[in-house]
């Protein structure tokens, strides 16, 4: 899938950056979520340089509001640059700069649509538990590189980040909770409902 040109821009300001964002078929993926489900309000962890964050903002309704998290205040700066180039209002945007762990307690029990996680695979863990508590009955959780460019499949890859990203995928897989797909798009996405 083509990228128009904001994208390109927020892509090659990540690359500058060092930061990896999601691959266009992870986007629109992420798009196609947000869309499917009518996403009004929205957590993206990993704000980076707003690859991601456009993607969903496309697909989430029009007075929808993405509420997006990163402790790099610069990459946020770009990112902000980059919604307004998208055409989007500050309106549908709620930028905070932070670690994940201690903003994610502050936000709203069970209001959210959809929550989207993509940095550290460490945190994963404790991202999945809040997205439990914020999102809404039939809410969606979406995690990125989910296969860990096809480390989580091997064995011999021990690396504390698969170790911790096996772990989560197995916990999600075996929780109650949690209706789980995993889509192999871009790096992986691990896509679960949240049960009512």
């Amino acid at each position: 899938m083509a990228e128009d040109p904001v994208l390109a821009v927020a892509r090659a300001q990540a690359k500058e950056v060092g930061l990896t964002p999601v691959g266009p078929a992870a986007g629109a993926a992420l798009r196609f979520i947000a869309a499917a489900s009518n996403a009004r309000a929205v957590v993206e962890v990993g704000t980076g340089t707003g690859v991601s964050s456009v993607w969903l903002l496309r697909g989430m309704r029009s007075d929808g509001v993405l509420t997006t998290i990163d402790i790099e205040a610069e990459h946020q700066r770009v990112a902000r640059r980059i919604f307004a180039e998208a055409g989007f209002a500050p309106s549908r945007t709620r930028i905070i700069t932070g670690r994940a762990l201690d903003v994610l307690p502050r936000l709203a029990d069970g209001v959210y649509d959809l929550v989207f996680v993509d940095h550290e695979a460490a945190e994963y863990a404790s991202a999945v538990d809040a997205a439990a508590r914020l999102l809404r009955p039939g809410g969606v959780l979406v995690l990125g590189a989910a296969l860990a460019d096809g480390k989580v499949a091997d064995p011999a890859a021990r690396d504390h980040g698969t170790v911790a990203l096996r772990e989560v995928l197995k916990a999600i897989r075996d929780a109650e909770e949690w209706t789980p797909a995993l889509l192999p798009t871009g790096g992986g996405l691990l896509c679960a409902v949240k049960r009512g």
